[in-house]
């Protein structure tokens, strides 16, 4: 079971750890290539720790705002899933902003009894993120502790990185961003009670209102997989704003889930985009909608066939 610690400054653990530091945003496949080395680290006996922050030091001096490909839950889904012990994430207090690379080292090797540190060739930390791998090599017989560095991943020709798949996904290529994530991009959060306008028209949806800083696809109809309970369905979602009781348009997804009859609300579900289908249209009348998802129902079943 993973330990999600936050706001907590003096946490510390007497563990021998392998540690990497980084924003994961996304968690794609280069990450992949980073958490394969905590894995071996792990098999020699060490406990695994993700140190990040819990604003990104670009967002925080800059300014920048910019969408995430996944929130904490998610990640904490994923770290999970690959069998991290501590992910640790550091209140971006001014002192943290200001301590040097080096002080960041001692300070990192010491409150998590760092035995080994993976690092990407494009790792940064530090004042003036003067820190890199190569001082994290440098410094390891000081601080006694192993550097395994990873070299960035390309795909045709280009380097893999969050921000490359964060374009992709706003520019509408989904097919290119899940083979860059090596995964299908998902939504995680908790059902909510909707308009119930699904029922009417005999298509039933599941509501999910993302976190405000979570990206989704461009507004349109998706095939998808949803997982509830461990268990995973079918379904189609449509992607696009909806209109509240306070009469704002809030972004966020229905999910029709196939042949899927159960009341879920109040629980939490993942939806995974495996391909996009069409745009968001306008229909002239309850009817027509009606026959455009029952086509797109029949479209999506043949594609997961």
């Amino acid at each position: 079971m993973i330990e999600y610690i936050k706001n907590d400054p003096e946490f510390h653990t007497e563990l021998p750890s392998v540690l990497t530091i980084g924003k994961f945003d996304g968690l794609h496949m280069g990450h992949k290539k980073i958490m394969d080395e905590v894995s071996k680290a792990k098999e020699k006996g060490l406990s695994s720790v993700i140190f990040t922050f819990d604003i990104p030091p670009q967002e925080a001096i800059y300014h920048t705002g910019k969408k995430v490909l996944t929130t904490i839950a998610e990640k904490e889904r994923i770290f999970e899933s690959v069998g991290v012990d501590f992910f640790y994430e550091a209140p971006f207090t001014n002192e943290m902003r200001m301590m040097e690379a080096e002080d960041f080292i001692s300070m990192v090797s010491k409150r998590f009894n760092v035995k080994c540190f993976v690092a990407g060739t494009d790792c940064r930390f530090g004042h003036n993120r003067v820190g890199d791998h190569e001082m994290l090599e440098k410094l390891a017989l000081k601080y006694g502790y192993e550097c395994k560095v990873v070299k960035k991943l390309q795909y045709e020709g280009e380097d893999i990185s969050s921000t490359r798949i964060r374009n992709l996904l706003e520019e509408g290529n989904l097919e290119k961003a899940n083979i860059l994530l090596g995964y299908p991009y998902f939504v995680m959060g908790e059902i909510k009670d909707g308009r119930k306008l699904g029922r009417t028209i005999g298509f039933p949806t599941i509501n999910l209102i993302p976190e405000k800083d979570k990206l989704l696809p461009p507004n349109g109809v998706y095939a998808t997989k949803i997982v509830i309970d461990d268990v995973t369905y079918r379904g189609m979602t449509n992607v696009g704003y909806k209109p509240t009781v306070e009469g704002k348009n809030l972004l966020g997804i229905e999910t029709n889930i196939f042949d899927f009859h159960e009341d879920v609300y109040g629980k939490t579900a993942l939806v995974r985009f495996e391909k996009f289908m069409r745009p968001e249209k306008k229909f002239p009348s309850l009817e027509a909608l009606r026959n455009a998802i029952e086509q797109d129902k029949n479209e999506i079943t043949d594609f997961f066939n």
